[in-house]
């Protein structure tokens, strides 16, 4: 299949959900039904205002031409925040303003129809050619709403294997950078190779490109693996999903960066199940249980809150409800109240925060309607006088979401509390909520499975409306596999030591609204003495600096650590900078390490340093999760173990007692997908492992797919399989001297996998596994054995696949590690060794491949090599050089191509090899300078090339003749040309008969003139853009 026929295939799936397809140049400015007055123009002008039109019959036709002027001129420089602006529109409308009766009226102009699909004009447009400011560029296709270019698709040759759909997204970045204007009303990108496809917003990177796996939202994958693109288009391009993704899924974020983010399918068709369900749970007289959405950690839960936030406030049967977020701690109320202030633009509402109960009470009470308040479950707590909380509100459209809803502190259940003498029977949470809140309806979002035995979140919420499991999380790249690495036996330290803990001591820390109970508290402090003993946290310090400082060399990073106590975090944290001053530094804006807790100005003098006021701490949040900041290594105790997003961290260190969802949520803080991380790791100083083990057991019980965490000793497992794959490859070829034979070692490695059977690519590929493994186990004391070994067959790889004379980009697999990845400086040396420096040459220049070069190459003794070398640059050569020219670019390519079949054959010698490429380079080299020589320019041999490619013409004709003709050619197309041209078969017919005239003028043998004609015409579309 051709690329030509993906776009013809895409079109019909298009059409069939309900778009007109039309053909790109028939609508440009000289086309066929010319709709735009010049290559510059994006917007299709006339349909879009129409479109006006017929959805604003009500607003006056000057006040519409007004919105119309709008549209076209965003009037905002930066891409990205025209693109907001504009987003800004196509949701809410345009403002305008107009005179009737006499006074000055404002609305609104609608660009869309959200409720009636049918409503607005679909349009899509392949080949749709663009002017920019020094480039024209022809998207494959584009999705026009109204007139407005809101998606663009761009795809690559299926059956090309260098043409994949990260080619495709490189030439989106590419477009972004050339045709800029189309971009400002871009809403979703999409790129395909046939078999995969990916979507991705304005500012994605790589990695934030996702696929849909679903169309109706219950079926994963239901047209097989490889129908990606067809799913896609089905599933969330077809008019009716369109528009809910568009008006409710895509929003801004503005914290100092301004980002573009878009939903997944499983937030999605989350929020889609969540509606229906609390609609109907809304309603009097119904359950008022609006279900549970379990999302695994790090899968974008706080976005898809936001989603159902925005959507379930613009639902009309919820008539302006009133929304209350409740979370169980501070900060965990900070960071998503956070969230949602970001998205102001899609929920059109300024969230509150209620600071105290009684500011709760004022915010709720007697609210009519509307409005988003944010509280911390502990507010619903009854004053001293009274029995239960009162009621603030009675109404049905009230909906209350729950983060994390099935802690310990949202129980029904009634316990006798209070000091001895004075006891009385105090109820949870979720019935002071109920109390105060009679008729709202209650959904829950969860990172973490609802036990099995918690009958009370499942009274409140009711059961599980949609699941996003690890499995799938990681299937579909949204997060990373998390790896467990136990140290324990670094510290001699046994399990047995520790005390033993009970779920009750574990809540202790969690709550940190209400910290009074003395009796867990003195439990807790017996355990904290074990842990926080001097002897004992200097070990974990110093095998902590070793092993974060030896992760970074595999892979760049930040860690967190988890402590205790406030004072085991203090103390954790002078044992570090004994052995590291320089990461230390009172200022919070610089040192490499800090803690993060609570606190106040009462607190003792230890602990004094560390407290930072919620502005400096928000201030640290931004340099941690900024992957450039020297900060390196933050200590909690607490704090941001839930809801905290730092896709950069790579280490968690665990030394404090934890179990179920606590645990869960904690090692989620490394899961994070981020470039070039193959995984988080979770290293364990107090012995969890067994929890985890419990953890997983709730998790399985509940239906989730996938582990946890993995054990390290697995990443080590495979590291050993492809080692050893390697070490099989190089048998034969004795590198035993790698630590000291530097590049000479490495020349011979590589010269000797060239000679295998597909050498190359079976080395190159285990090489990239073998990284990989090694980047996730290269702190385990049996990777470090092997690492200067692992260092070594990654430089082979690099010699062997490394291309510096073609500006081909890095795979996503290969951008990985990097290379300063692993290789230690006992090797080769910190930069990447290419195959010159391998043999010892210097680099030549490119195209000036002289005569002594070549001697120097057919000299080596690593033939093979001598012959991947010459390879390279000649494929080099061939793009650099004859890019633009057809016939020779075809000749020397098919040349190549030719040689080196019949090397990998072993149908010849290694020695005929060199000489023939040798002599290719020669050739090369005359081609080259041919033009000078005839008095030709570069463009006038080019169509030279083309007429005198048949051997009749240059029989029959003098070299004169053919110069003339190639002149005059030059000329007369260069003038003729215009954009799409040569998507246009009148213009091809009127610029075929043209060179006709030109050939029969100077009598070119007949029998051969329609070959010439077509291949003059290609060589025209090859200087396309130069000329048009």
């Amino acid at each position: 299949m051709t690329e030509d026929q993906l776009e013809q295939e895409t079109l019909g799936w298009l059409a069939d959900v309900g778009f007109t397809c039309l053909f790109g140049p028939d609508l440009a400015p000289d086309g066929a039904s010319a709709e735009r007055a010049d290559y510059r123009q994006v917007l299709l002008v006339e349909r879009l205002r129409s479109a006006i039109a017929r959805l604003n019959p009500g607003i006056p036709a000057q006040a519409r031409e007004d919105a119309v002027q709008r549209v076209r001129d965003l009037g905002i420089p930066a891409l990205l925040s025209a693109n907001r602006r504009f987003h800004q529109l196509l949701v809410g409308g345009v403002p305008v303003e107009y005179q009737r009766d006499g006074e000055t009226r404002g609305d609104f102009v609608r660009l869309i129809d959200w409720a009636d699909p049918a409503a607005n004009e679909w349009l899509a447009v392949n080949q749709f050619a663009i002017k920019g400011p020094h480039h024209t560029r022809r998207p494959d296709v584009m999705l026009f709403v109204n007139g407005l270019p809101l998606v663009l698709l761009e795809l690559k040759n299926p059956a090309d294997q260098n043409a994949d759909i990260w080619k495709a997204y490189d030439q989106i970045q590419t477009y972004k950078a050339q045709i800029p204007d189309v971009f400002q009303y871009n809403e979703v990108l999409v790129i395909s190779d046939g078999s995969q496809a990916r979507m991705g917003s304005l500012s994605a990177d790589a990695e934030r490109f996702m696929q849909w796996r679903t169309i109706d939202g219950v079926m994963l994958d239901p047209l097989g693996q490889f129908n990606e693109l067809e799913t896609l288009i089905r599933g969330v391009l077809a008019p009716t999903y369109l528009l809910d993704y568009l008006r409710f899924f895509v929003l801004f974020e503005d914290d100092g960066a301004l980002v573009k983010k878009i939903a997944g399918y499983h937030q999605f068709h989350a929020v889609r199940a969540a509606i229906q369900q609390v609609v109907t749970a809304s309603r009097p007289g119904a359950s008022h249980k609006g279900g549970v959405v379990w999302h695994t950690q790090g899968s974008g839960k706080s976005i898809t809150m936001t989603c159902f936030a925005a959507r379930v406030m613009q639902d009309a049967a919820m008539e302006n409800p009133t929304i209350v977020v409740i979370t169980d701690r501070n900060d965990l109320d900070g960071q998503l109240f956070g969230v949602f202030s970001l998205a102001q633009d899609l929920l059109r509402e300024q969230p509150v925060q209620a600071g105290t109960r009684q500011d709760l009470r004022a915010k709720l009470a007697n609210r009519p309607s509307g409005g988003i308040v944010f509280a911390t479950i502990q507010k619903f707590m009854p004053g001293e006088d009274e029995d239960s909380f009162p009621v603030l509100s009675d109404r049905h459209n009230i909906v209350v979401i729950a983060d994390e809803a099935h802690r310990t502190q949202y129980g029904f259940e009634a316990q006798l509390k209070g000091k001895p003498g004075q006891e009385k029977y105090q109820v949870g949470y979720a019935q002071h909520l109920r109390d105060a809140l009679p008729n709202a309806t209650f959904v829950a979002f969860t990172g973490t499975p609802v036990s099995s035995e918690d009958r009370d979140t499942r009274a409140v919420f009711g059961e599980y409306i949609h699941v996003y499991d690890m499995q799938q999380a990681k299937e579909d790249g949204a997060t990373v596999a998390i790896y467990f690495e136990s140290r324990l036996a670094k510290l001699s330290l046994k399990a047995r030591d520790l005390p033993h803990i009970d779920a009750e001591v574990d809540e202790l820390a969690e709550d940190e609204e209400e910290s009074q109970q003395a009796k867990l508290k003195s439990r807790w402090a017996a355990l904290e003495k074990v842990v926080g003993a001097e002897p004992r946290v200097a070990a974990v310090a110093t095998d902590l600096v070793a092993h974060f400082e030896e992760r970074n060399k595999a892979q760049n990073g930040k860690a967190m650590v988890v402590a205790m106590s406030r004072e085991i975090c203090v103390h954790l944290y002078d044992e570090i900078i004994k052995q590291r001053p320089d990461w230390h530094d009172a200022d919070p804006e610089k040192g490499a390490i800090k803690i993060v807790m609570t606190g106040s100005a009462s607190d003792k003098a230890l602990l004094r340093p560390h407290i930072y006021s919620g502005q400096v701490k928000k201030r640290l949040e931004k340099r941690f999760k900024d992957p450039a900041d020297p900060l390196r290594i933050v200590i909690v105790r607490d704090m941001w173990l839930t809801g905290f997003d730092a896709p950069c961290v790579h280490t968690l260190y665990v030394d404090k007692p934890m179990k179920g969802h606590n645990l869960m949520q904690a090692i989620a803080r490394v899961n994070r997908v981020f470039k070039d991380k193959q995984g988080g790791l979770v290293v364990d100083y107090i012995g969890i492992a067994n929890e985890l083990k419990s953890a997983l057991k709730e998790y399985t019980a509940s239906n989730g797919r996938g582990r946890p965490t993995v054990d390290a000793a697995e990443a080590y497992s495979v590291l050993e399989e492809k080692l050893d794959i390697l070490r099989g490859m190089l048998h034969g070829y004795d590198y035993s001297d790698f630590l000291t034979g530097g590049h000479k070692c490495l020349a011979g490695a590589a010269n000797h996998v060239l000679g295998l059977k597909d050498g190359k690519k079976r080395f190159a590929d285990t090489a990239l596994a073998m990284s990989k493994a090694f980047t996730l186990c290269c702190t385990l004391d049996e990777a470090k054995a092997v690492r200067e070994e692992v260092a070594f067959m990654q430089a082979v790889k690099v010699i062997l696949t490394k291309r510096e004379l073609s500006d081909k980009k890095k795979t996503n697999e290969e951008r990985e590690l990097a290379i300063r990845q692993i290789i230690s400086s006992a090797v080769v040396s910190e930069k990447v060794v290419d195959v010159f420096e391998a043999v010892g040459l210097d680099k030549p220049n490119i195209g000036i491949l002289d005569e002594a070069f070549l001697a120097e190459v057919r000299n080596l003794p690593e033939r093979n090599l001598a012959v991947e070398l010459l390879e390279r640059l000649l494929e080099g050569e061939i793009k650099s050089r004859f890019a633009s020219n057809v016939v020779q670019e075809k000749k020397f390519s098919e040349m190549l191509a030719n040689v080196v079949t019949r090397y990998q054959n072993r149908a010849i010698e290694t020695a005929q090899v060199i000489e023939e490429l040798i002599d290719m380079a020669k050739k090369f080299r005359a081609a080259a300078t041919r033009g000078e020589e005839l008095g030709l320019t570069e463009d006038e041999i080019r169509f030279y090339d083309a007429l005198a490619n048949n051997e009749s013409a240059v029989r029959e004709l003098t070299d004169e003749t053919l110069k003339k003709i190639a002149h005059e050619l030059t000329e007369s197309l260069r003038q003729n040309i215009t954009v799409d041209w040569s998507e246009r078969e009148s213009v091809r017919a009127k610029l075929r008969l043209m060179v006709k005239r030109i050939l029969r003028k100077y009598k070119y043998p007949p029998d051969q003139q329609d070959g010439a004609v077509e291949l003059v015409l290609q060589q025209a579309q090859a200087l396309g853009e130069a000329w048009s």
